[in-house]
């Protein structure tokens, strides 16, 4: 894909996030790999609505801006997004966004990891909490690197949602799935408690993610199931 074509993809994903209310005002970033040591990201200070290509700024693996129009700048939170090429050359986009029932386990300290739907276990399984982090700060990246080994979604600590993917719609997608099944989770909660998957039934699940799924990111269920790994 061109880099014209890949600053339109982007802009479409970040109206998509404001109109699903995943962050107010100027909340969340997101970038995506362009190769020769360079990323396409959002700038500080611009509302995922108004998102506009020329808005864009390209920088490199150091986080030093190297194509920018007018004043526009790379956000602060950059070093997060850079730390996750940097643990998983496999990674190709990451979305960092407010979704508010995904937050809302982050605000709480409490991962989604009760196993009770299908394509939340095949898709993402389950999703930790980084520890807390003050933002803008390399506390942020330090407190997710040693969650990227085997998670395409992590939850920070009374912040938001990071997702990553092999590129930015699966990435886009994977943050999707999480806000939607946090939501299935509170509604459950009203009901009693959601029922877990049982066993035998999340290792054809896993067989399906084994065999379909994109990103080379290790899922949690991998170390309890090495008799399914191929």
């Amino acid at each position: 894909m061109e880099i014209g074509e890949m600053r339109e993809q982007l802009c479409k994903v970040c109206h998509m996030m404001g109109e699903n209310g995943w962050g107010a005002s100027n909340d969340g970033n997101v970038s995506v790999k362009l190769g020769g040591g360079r990323f396409l990201a959002t700038p500080t200070g611009v509302s995922k609505k108004l998102m506009e290509p020329d808005m864009l700024v390209v920088i490199d693996e150091k986080g030093n801006l190297v194509e920018a129009s007018g004043e526009y700048r790379p956000s602060s939170e950059i070093k997060m997004h850079l730390r996750c090429y940097e643990e998983r050359p496999d990674i190709g986009a990451a979305v960092h966004s407010h979704p508010p029932a995904a937050t809302a386990y982050a605000a709480a300290g409490v991962p989604l990891a009760d196993n009770a739907l299908i394509e939340a276990f095949v898709n993402l399984g389950e999703v930790p909490v980084a520890p807390y982090a003050a933002p803008s700060t390399e506390e942020v990246p330090d407190s997710i690197a040693p969650l990227l080994k085997n998670h395409d979604a992590v939850l920070l600590a009374n912040h938001g949602a990071l997702t990553v993917g092999v590129d930015l719609m699966h990435a886009y997608f994977a943050m999707e799935t999480l806000e939607h099944w946090a939501q299935i989770s509170l509604n459950a909660k009203l009901l009693g408690g959601a029922k877990p998957i049982p066993r035998e039934k999340l290792d054809q699940l896993y067989y399906l993610r084994t065999h379909y799924y994109h990103c080379t990111g290790r899922h949690p269920y991998d170390d309890a199931r090495p008799d399914l790994q191929q």
